[in-house]
Formats: structure tokens, sequence, C-alpha cells
């Protein structure tokens, strides 16, 4: 007898992500009624656009390609322990609903906003799927992908985790972005810097390429000395380590974002009378469609994936997204695969954003910056603590001369570490010190943080829904701000258990004949039915059905569980399907001629 089957499950993570996210941003708004004060409408679900059946997030995850880019590092496709999507389309609904209030204050008539699931799922893996449709350009193949899978004997390791393992039995996560620093590091544990050299180039594109195939002479060498001599050897070299614990717990639970007001109102008029400091500017009307931050303008001094996301987010809601960047450019830029001369990873965050070049160790470059900011609505940058000051661009330095300035900082660690120099915040460091790299995976599996960037995802929508829920309050109360988010106040919207979840081989992608399938959770709590689907006697084992998952394809199970009423998802094992597929036809743009690759549309409707 078929078990009884319940409905799909609303997005409940989503829905609370966004509530919670949403009751922070009201805390800046003045108790007033009228259009920037009222709740607006949005809708979160989960398949969105997307013409497939995704009843849940492992769902959503196998479909869209996060377990395929999240497991090619441990050799094969892999869910998440979190409900990652689930919590990037939760800031997606804050940001569509939080939008709509600058917009209704500002003139226009928009009413409601509709995302899902899947839409922030595709977000997350944009800079990757970038990579993938951009292939015939230049660059090996992506790990993971059926081209990489295809190489020949000489081609390099494609696997493999950055984490290392001590001979005390500690787990630990370094960073460095400087060469020689990586070089003097391996020197002190006895590698030579041929050797250490080899594995410079893996270490640093593991931020694009999800994996990190070091040379195994390097992980034996971090085996055969312990913590402490690690710990030595990169205090001496100015390389960042983190002790990676098995506590999914965060360590600490800071606000998404932090919003100072600024140091006075300004008139409501385009120019302040005496001293003509720009303010708010009015909704230009559209020649296009109609979008929330039409007429606002941005800039952004930015590097890497956390601060860019947050201005494309922006761009993608209207605005005007003005680059500097340093003389000849950024150097991410040339990061291969090429698409029409640029990276495709780095077009995937940057297309359509002008670009001005400034040194901003000069005197004239830091004046470009002023004179850009001071008509602009937004100033955003992600630069390394204490750079703002040095310069003599922080807030308190523009917000008095320009009090209708919107002024953002993302950062890796925020105050977490109070008066203590903190590590490079990077992305994998913040999902260690956060618990994320514990709760990622499941018990079974030592932790390690996920090779697929996903703080610096999070952290640069959280920095975006920072910059909206300003430019909210300052429409209602005429008054500019500064705004504080870090990868860490990101990675802690992300609900986690106790205890690292203990999974079955049910709860993985099981092999088939031609690729992978991942139950749904119906079928996953009750092995009896899916028992019966797979021809019914013999042990209930989960390791025992799952094997038997080998000898048919994924379309032939497919339909013989819907048959038993009983959900499945094909995993997406190459991106570049998703260009092809047309259930994906109005939620992904195939490769263009501006871009070169294919790209998620934006992640929202507004009506």
């Amino acid at each position: 007898m078929t078990p009884h089957l319940r409905a799909a499950a609303r997005p409940d993570v989503a829905a609370a992500t966004a509530g919670r996210l949403l009751r922070h941003a009201a805390r800046d708004l003045p108790e007033t009624s009228g259009p920037g004060r009222d709740t607006p409408r949005y809708t979160v679900d989960w398949a969105g656009p997307v013409g497939a059946d995704l009843p849940d997030e492992r769902a959503v995850e196998a479909a869209c390609g996060l377990m395929q880019v999240h497991g090619r590092a441990t050799g094969g496709p892999l869910p998440l322990a979190v409900d990652y999507a689930s919590v990037v389309a939760g800031v997606l609904a804050a940001q569509g609903a939080t939008a709509l209030r600058v917009a209704r204050a500002r003139g226009l008539d928009l009413r409601e906003v509709r995302t899902s699931v899947a839409q922030g799922a595709l977000l997350a893996v944009g800079q990757y799927l970038a990579a993938e449709t951009a292939r015939d350009n230049s660059g090996p193949p992506e790990p993971g992908s059926p081209a990489a899978s295809t190489a020949g004997p000489d081609a390099p390791r494609t696997g493999g985790l950055a984490t290392l393992e001590t001979s005390d039995d500690a787990r630990v996560e370094v960073e460095t972005l400087d060469p020689l620093a990586w070089r003097e590091f391996w020197a002190r544990l006895g590698v030579a810097p041929a050797l250490a050299g080899r594995g410079w180039l893996p270490f640093q594109q593991r931020f694009a390429t999800a994996v990190c195939p070091l040379p195994d002479e390097l992980r034996r060498a971090a085996r055969r000395r312990p913590l402490a001599e690690l710990r030595a050897a990169a205090h001496h070299t100015g390389v960042s380590l983190l002790t990676v614990g098995s506590d999914p717990a965060p360590a600490v639970r800071p606000a998404a974002w932090c919003l100072t007001p600024g140091p006075a109102p300004f008139p409501r008029a385009r120019a302040h009378p005496d001293i003509a400091v720009p303010g708010p500017r009015p909704a230009v009307p559209p020649s296009g469609p109609v979008l929330p931050l039409t007429g606002l303008r941005v800039v952004e001094s930015t590097r890497r994936v956390q601060g860019p996301l947050a201005g494309h987010v922006l761009r993608m809601l209207g605005a005007e997204v003005v680059r500097i960047e340093p003389p000849g450019g950024d150097p991410m830029r040339w990061l291969p695969p090429l698409a029409g001369g640029c990276s495709a990873r780095f077009s995937a965050l940057n297309a359509g954003k002008p670009v001005v070049e400034a040194d901003l160790t000069t005197a004239p470059g830091r004046d470009t910056v002023r004179a850009l900011t001071a008509e602009a609505d937004v100033f955003l940058h992600n630069w390394a603590p204490g750079k703002a000051a040095w310069l003599g661009l922080d807030a308190s330095d523009l917000l008095p001369g320009h009090p209708a300035l919107v002024y953002a900082w993302a950062s890796g660690f925020g105050d977490a570490f109070g008066d203590r120099p903190p590590p490079l915040g990077t992305d994998y460091l913040a999902q260690v010190h956060s618990g994320l790299a514990a709760a990622v995976r499941p018990a079974d599996q030592p932790p390690a943080p996920s090779l697929m960037t996903l703080t610096d995802v999070l952290g640069g929508l959280v920095c975006a829904q920072g910059v909206l829920a300003a430019l909210a309050a300052r429409e209602a109360t005429g008054r500019g701000s500064r705004v504080d988010s870090s990868l860490v106040s990101a990675a802690a919207l992300v609900p986690r258990p106790a205890h690292r979840p203990r999974w079955t081989a049910l709860d993985r992608p099981l092999r088939t004949v031609d690729g992978h399938l991942y139950l749904g959770p119906e079928a996953r709590a009750c092995p009896e039915a899916v028992l019966r689907v797979v021809d019914g006697a013999g042990p209930t084992a989960a390791e025992d059905l799952a094997a038997r998952f080998a000898r048919r394809t994924t379309e032939e199970w497919t339909a013989r569980l819907a048959e038993a009423g009983l959900t499945a998802t094909p995993v997406l094992t190459d991106l570049t399907a998703l260009a092809r597929d047309p259930a994906f036809r109005a939620a992904v743009t195939p490769p263009d001629p501006s871009t070169g690759h294919a790209r998620p549309y934006a992640p929202w409707e507004f009506a």
C-alpha cells in the first residue's frame, strides 16, 4: 500500500529569513504611516519560473547545480547539510520587499514582488555557470564537468579540499593572498620552494573552481607536524590559520548588518541651498521595465565576490553602478576562462557597470573617489580593515559633506575579533569561524568548509539588503547612514541543528546507469516504499536500496517512482545544461554577444 503523501511543504526557512531581515530593517524606520512604512507584499516559493517539480531544498540543490559545485572537492554531487538555497531566497525576498518600500516612497507604482528558492540557487552558482558556458574560450575544463571527467591520464588531479590535518589530529584552514608568504609558510614545514609553488595556483584558484588539488606532499608535510608548529609557521609568515571545529553553532551571532545614521538630516530638495549637497534622487520615469532603484547611482570600489555581488544586486534592481578600478583595470578581469576578452567569472558579477580608473594611493585618485561619491546615492567598498581611514575615505570623512550618502562597508569579520587583528576576511575562514564549515557536512564527514563560496555570495546579498534598508530609512527620515555587514554576519543567518545530522545512503545522490538521482522527502523517509519500487524483496537497509539504483537509468527510475507517488529529482552534473534545458528557459539566459556566457535572470518579478 502506498503511504499517504503530504503536499509539498512551503519554503519555511526562506520565509523565516525574510521575516527576520524585514523586522531588522523596520527598526530604522520611523513610527509613521505612508508608502514607505506599510508592509510590501512578497511571495517566495520553491520553483518560481523553473518548470520542474521541486518540493524541497534538496530538490532545488539537485536541479540547479548546488550539489554539483559543492561536491566537486569530494568526488561527486553532494547536498549541503543546511538549507542554504532557502536562506539565499529569504534574503532575496527581503531585498525585493525593501526595494518596494524605496520605490513607492519615490513615486513608483510597484506593489508586490515574487522570488523563489530555485532563483536563489541559480544566483549562487552564477559564476560557475558563467565559467562553464564560456568553456570554448580558454582554460582547462572546470572540475566536475563532463569535459574534466573525460580528460586524459596526464591531466591534473581535480579533487580535494584545502583543509589540512596535523599530527595531533587537528584540522586547520590556512589563508594568504601572498605567494611569498605561502612559500615561506611551507618552507618552515620543511617543503622545498618548488614543491610549495606547485600548490599555489590550485590554492588560489579554489575560489573560482571549488576544488583544491594540492600536491599530496604538502598534505603529508602538514600531517608530520603538530598544530603548534603550524600556528608558529603561520604567525611568522603572516598566513592566517584557524582550526576547524566540529560544533556547527555560530561562534558569534551578530546582526545581519548595523546601520548608523549620518551626522544630520538633509532637506528634501534635490540640492542643499547652502552647500549644494545632492539630496535623494526622485525616480526617473523609465523607458524600459519599471525597477525599484531606477534613477539611483551606486559607486563601488570592490574586489573578488562579496562586494561586486552586492553592486550586481543593486544594478539588477535598477541602480546605475559605477566601478572604481586601479589603473589598467581589476586583475580579476583576466582570470580564465575568458568570454569576449573578459573573465567570465568577473563578467558574471560586473557586466554592465561603467568603470572609472583611479589610483587610490595618490591624492588625485582619492579626489576622483570623492568627486564620484559627491553625486552618488551609495558608496560601497569591501576594503581591508583600516584602509578606508588610511585613505581618508571613511564614512566619517565623506558623510559630513554629503549627508544624503549611504556608505556601506562589506567586511570579512566585522568586529567579531574585538581589539585583536582579524584573520584575512575571506570566505573559507568565515565558514570556519562561524561554524558553517561543520554545519555544511553530515556527521560521518570531517568538518571542512565548502569550496563553493557560500559566505561570499550570502555576504554580498546581506550587504545589498543593508544598503536597501538604509535607502528606505533615508526616504523616510531624510538622513544618510553608514551600513556595516560581514561574511560572518551573513553566515549567522543560516539555521543549523545543535548537532551535525547523520545521513543514510538515501540522503545522498543515488548513482544510476547514466547519472545521479536524488529522492524526494517522502521516499527518503519511507525506505519500505522505495523497496517496492526497486522490485521488492530483500533487505531494506539504505545501502542495499541505494545500490539497486545502479541497474536503471535516471529517467526510468524517475518514472517508476512517480508511478508510486514518490518524487525524485535528477541531479544536474553539467552546468551547461541549464542554458539548454526548456525547464530553465525563464530562469537562465543562454550565452549572448554582450557577455559570452549564460547567466541567471534577475531573481525577482515586480508588479
